[in-house]
This record gives structure tokens, C-alpha cells and sequence, in this order.
């Protein structure tokens, strides 16, 4: 099934833009629901939806699951149905009280741009990363004069031409690799002219890469590789990880990991400005929909506040 013509071409922007997004279509749409198999969306970071996958109730989780997929990279089969039922090999299964009536499968689709590599430098290692990372997975790309907000890892290869400019504005940026090919001595001589704070120095990798025994620029470029591999993040891993998949010191941008807890039906609503919510003594209280909210405001002594 192709895409609606308009959110392609969205699609296609925030691609060349690396702003990560959700693809979300609706695969099963049992009566009574306002949508249909084929409705789509995207969803973006902050919680915003374009698109129409089903009513607000509705969209309220397909928001909170689409921002939980961003963070994982993995794709998923959303099963929103309004009576409970048992978890679904193969499905995530939410129930929603506040569904009008009917059942919706909606399958979510994450896409987050490929790490940002920024490559300082012309010489024959600069060269090799250049070759080499895109087969990796990593978007690797040359140094332009500024370094992009998202870069994941800045490596500086150019043999004495501007490396103290780069790396103390990558440090002062806060981006998660910085690297810098040269001998231990004069790595160590670069390193300690940079006017940055004693613990942004020490940030700095040099000599960049696994030591491997690497001679040759491909060799050497392949140990710098080899070391973005081994730091980055795993499922499986404990803590936050050195060198995030997607860059910026938060993870994905405008995207927030707290969850609030609707007083009226205890759905679980994200704090995003995407989704509803009340001001109420200074407290802001959350809402998956818009009758939730309304019973509230009526009359919030009787859910608790």
C-alpha cells in the first residue's frame, strides 16, 4: 500500500532534515471506529501527529507507544482495544477505556536518522572513514565549517590544520565521541592547549580508535570505526550510554521519557505539549482525551485532587 501523497512528501523532509519520526498505519479497524485500514500518521518526537490514525482517545496511544518506539528503533504492532484482554504473541496489547467502541491494530514504524559522523580533515584517513562508515550504518559526513547540533561524533584527521578550533567546539557542544588522530605526544600536546575545563579535555580520544595495530589510513580508520561501534548503546545495557544511537545529550530532540497518569481513567498519557492537560493550583494534570479532561475540570474533587 503506498503512502498518502502528502505525508511522503512530509516523510521525505524530515529525512533530509534527520528528524526522526513515526510511521503509524492502521492495519485493522473493527466497527464502530472512526478510522479505517490505510489511515496513517507520523509522529514526531515532540508528540506531534499528522495525519489521522483514529480518534483522540485513540491518539493518545498511538503518541505514547510512537514515543517509546522512537527510543527503542524497533517497530511495533499496536493492539488498542476498549475490554481487556490477554497479552498478544507478536502485538502490543493497551487497553483503553475511553474508546467509543471497536478495536484498532495500528503498526508503528520507527525511522531515526543514522548516527552523525562529521569527518575534520582531507588526508587519506579523513578519506577512508568517509568510504568505510556509510557501509556501517553511520551517516559519516565532511567537516562544512560549523558542526551540526546532532553530530553523534566528530573525529578530527587533519594533521595539525585546525584541530584546536574543532575540538573545543565540539567539546563546548557536548558531542558524545570526540576524537582526534594523532601520536600519543602530540595528541597529548593538542589536547592540553585547548581552552576548555580540565574534564573537557579529558573527553578528547586520542590516539582515536582501538588500538589493533593499525597502520595503513584504512586500517586506522577502521580501529576509529571499531570504537564508535564498541561505545555504542545496547538493549541490553545498564545505564546511559556514552555514545547515544541518535545525538543530543537527551537522546532523540524534543522527546521526553516521563509519563503521567490520566486521573480519570488512569490511562498513561506522555508530558508532551502535544497532549492534553489542565493547570489546576499551579499543578499540571494530564488528559488522554478531551472528556476526560472536561470531567475533571468539573469537577476534580472526585478523582482525587
Amino acid at each position: 500500500m503506498t503512502m498518502d501523497a502528502t505525508l511522503e512528501r512530509r516523510s521525505a523532509e524530515l529525512r533530509t532534515a534527520r528528524t526522526p519520526f513515526v510511521h503509524a498505519r492502521v492495519v485493522l479497524a473493527e466497527r464502530p471506529t472512526s478510522s479505517k485500514p490505510g489511515d496513517e500518521a507520523l509522529v514526531l518526537a515532540d508528540g506531534t501527529i499528522e495525519g489521522f490514525v483514529g480518534g483522540e482517545c485513540a491518539e493518545s496511544t498511538v503518541r505514547e507507544r510512537s514515543l517509546s518506539a522512537l527510543k527503542t528503533g524497533e517497530s511495533a504492532l499496536l493492539r488498542i482495544t476498549p475490554n481487556a484482554e490477554d497479552e498478544q504473541a507478536g502485538k502490543v496489547v493497551v487497553h483503553n477505556p475511553c474508546l467509543s467502541g471497536g478495536t484498532l491494530e495500528i503498526f508503528l514504524e520507527p525511522e531515526v536518522p543514522a548516527p552523525l559522523v562529521v569527518v575534520v580533515g582531507e588526508a587519506p584517513i579523513a578519506r577512508s572513514l568517509l568510504a568505510l562508515g556509510g557501509h556501517l550504518g553511520y551517516d559519516l559526513q565532511p567537516h562544512g565549517g560549523s558542526l551540526p547540533e546532532d553530530a553523534t561524533a566528530v573525529v578530527v584527521a587533519s594533521h595539525g590544520r585546525g584541530e584546536e578550533e574543532v575540538l573545543t567546539a565540539a567539546l563546548r557542544m557536548k558531542v558524545p565521541y570526540v576524537g582526534l588522530v594523532a601520536s600519543p605526544r602530540r595528541g597529548a600536546a593538542v589536547v592540553a592547549s585547548l581552552d576548555v575545563s580540565e574534564a573537557l579535555r579529558a573527553r578528547v580520544r586520542t590516539p582515536a580508535g582501538l588500538d589493533i595495530g593499525a597502520h595503513t589510513p584504512g586500517e586506522v580508520a577502521l580501529s576509529i570505526l571499531a570504537e564508535l561501534i564498541q561505545l555504542r548503546p545496547r538493549p541490553d545495557t545498564a545505564g546511559p550510554s556514552p555514545l547515544p544511537m541518535v545525538s543530543g545529550e537527551g537522546g532523540l530532540r524534543g522527546s521526553t521519557d516521563e509519563v503521567a497518569t490520566d486521573p480519570v481513567c488512569g490511562m498513561s498519557v506522555p508530558m508532551v505539549p502535544a497532549s492534553l492537560q489542565l493547570e489546576i493550583d499551579e499543578t499540571t494534570v494530564w488528559f488522554c482525551g478531551s472528556g476526560c479532561q472536561r470531567a475533571y475540570a468539573a469537577d476534580p474533587a472526585a478523582f482525587g485532587a
